[in-house]
């Protein structure tokens, strides 16, 4: 690793955890393509629309990270069977209602979030700030994305916390 002044022992702890996410990030796109492809119902214009965006940004994030660990100079695993094998994420049957699709990926949101937050640990530990960044702004964005989930899938007469309204 010498032209990033890292060390490949402190490199191989990261590497291991943007696989791990390389592999939900590839379930979950694919799962965003099911969902895109059968969401029916009174919702679908708008859900389909948002899907396509969701997997959209998904791709690019699926690049990035394949990126993030050929610049430490490894391989990203890149087989289907690895990736459904070591992923957390699973695949959804295509026959869900548009709400029970938002709340798998609400709960995809929460198994990506906590991958996430794995690689910014191994990343912190090797001092590593060029991943840290990429993947702090991957939470911030994931986090207004479920955000957005799930108001969608509020009522509209739900209230958001009171506490410091006077």
């Amino acid at each position: 690793m010498n032209y990033l002044n890292m060390e490949n022992e402190r490199m191989l702890p990261i590497v291991s955890e943007l696989n791990v996410l390389l592999a939900d990030y590839h379930v979950y796109y694919q799962k965003l393509r099911n969902f895109h492809w059968n969401v029916l119902g009174k919702n679908f214009f708008e859900l389909h629309r948002k899907f396509e965006e969701m997997y959209n940004d998904t791709r690019i994030k699926i690049d990035e990270v394949a990126e993030r660990i050929v610049t430490f100079r490894y391989h990203p695993i890149s087989k289907l069977s690895d990736y459904i094998e070591i992923s957390r994420i699973k695949e959804s049957s295509p026959l869900l209602s548009d709400t029970e699709m938002v709340a798998v990926l609400i709960d995809d949101h929460s198994i990506l979030l906590e991958q996430l937050n794995r690689v910014i640990d191994k990343a912190n530990e090797a001092k590593d700030e060029g991943t840290i960044d990429l993947i702090g702004a991957y939470i911030r964005e994931l986090e207004k994305s479920t955000w957005m989930l799930n108001a969608w899938s509020k009522d509209t007469k739900d209230e958001l916390n009171t506490s410091f309204v006077e």
